[in-house]
């Protein structure tokens, strides 16, 4: 059986549900397919959290398109009365050898976003449950916060879903060759025709792709420890608590929502992980260095009980930029991928652009070509 669309997206995460959803508002017809089901908790999209927020150093791009990401996400919530984004403020925190913080500020005084600049005495009064020990000034984006990651893609499924996206639970078999592809099989032998096919498939793009990307993309296991605090201790809940990043520590956190427990996330690169038969079992390794982090972090915390763990896959790019360009081989199939850690909270914006280079109303970006992709691996951009 052959079901024929103008677009058939492959991936129903962050990244290809929206594509969906903002290819179908064009008018096109759109089928939308993704193997285990969106928010499987093999995905990168899956998890109970994610940070939103505007500040990305000198990466101005970005922070434009998580400005405009972030009125999306806030319009699709208001539309469905589920309010999916909690208003923790993200806090930067920065060594003295950091001037990712002033180039952050340069960003976000030029985009109107409100933000406040902390020196380490206004750091201690505010914030007393951290030990900041080599920070020395921190950056509040107020209005900024964290999305209930998996909740969330699955609202962007079922909004596509209303506006009579064509979505399927089954495989699909990368296509093979050169030149046009008029149809992929499916793994519940049905045919899906289209004139674009658009792969937004996270870490499993290099498995599918390993001739163009298997150098590309390096898909890594990240894990991440929610623990508990004390009973009737409210300091590490929002507002008392805000989301946090210490790039140059490669570690980040976020307040206990929905009881799930004080989290902590390990951001150096973790080693490489099969999407497809990587277990998603926290390494004891892995927790020896978070409570190291914690004793020295949030001492108080230090011995509180692990709540939850889980391993969330990066999609790693060679420097952190998103890929999304035009398959070398076949002129009508698009590759979206690279979110490298930091892309859940672009999903509209991602769906706009993919959107915008199928109908040609814009130059590309040559950073999220193939031809701005290196294969070495030199991460900058978180």
């Amino acid at each position: 059986m052959s079901r024929a669309s103008d677009v058939v997206v492959v991936g129903a995460g962050v990244f290809g549900a929206w594509t969906a959803l903002q290819l179908r508002r064009t008018g096109r017809s759109v089928t939308l397919v993704d193997a285990f089901g969106t928010g499987s908790s093999r995905s990168s999209s899956s998890g109970a959290s994610r940070i939103i927020r505007v500040g990305y150093g000198a990466e101005a791009i970005y922070s434009r398109w998580a400005q405009r990401s972030f009125h999306d996400w806030r319009e699709l919530f208001r539309e469905w009365r589920q309010e999916l984004f909690v208003r923790t403020g993200v806090l930067w925190m920065a060594r003295p050898d950091e001037p990712i913080i002033d180039k952050t500020i340069d960003i976000l005084t030029r985009l109107h976003v409100p933000f406040e600049e902390l020196d380490r005495p206004e750091l201690e009064h505010r914030y007393p449950q951290f030990n900041f020990g080599p920070i020395i000034r921190g950056v509040v984006e107020p209005d900024a916060g964290v999305i209930l990651a998996r909740r969330s893609v699955q609202l962007v499924v079922r909004q596509a879903i209303k506006q009579s996206v064509d979505y399927r639970v089954t495989a699909v078999a990368a296509p093979s060759g050169h030149g046009q592809v008029v149809s992929l099989d499916t793994s519940d032998g049905s045919r899906l025709s289209a004139g674009t096919f658009v792969f937004a498939c996270g870490p499993w793009l290099p498995k599918l792709f390993p001739d163009v990307l298997g150098d590309r993309i390096h898909p890594t296991r990240q894990e991440v420890f929610f623990f508990g605090a004390e009973p009737g201790d409210r300091r590490f809940i929002a507002p008392n608590m805000p989301a946090w990043i210490d790039f140059a520590g490669g570690v980040y956190g976020s307040p206990d929502l929905e009881g799930r427990g004080f989290k902590v996330g390990l951001d150096h690169h973790g080693p490489p992980i099969d999407p497809d038969t990587g277990e998603r079992i926290a390494s004891d390794d892995a927790l020896k260095v978070v409570r190291m982090i914690l004793a020295r972090r949030v001492p108080s915390l230090k011995r509180a009980p692990l709540l939850e763990a889980r391993v969330c896959p990066y999609a790693n790019s060679w420097n952190g930029d998103f890929l999304i360009d035009r398959h070398p081989d076949h002129e009508n199939v698009w590759l979206v991928g690279a979110g490298s850690g930091h892309g859940f909270k672009h999903g509209p914006a991602i769906g706009d652009y993919v959107t915008g280079q199928l109908s040609e109303r814009e130059p590309p970006e040559t950073r999220f070509t193939f031809a701005g992709h290196q294969k070495n691996r030199n991460r900058r951009i978180f």
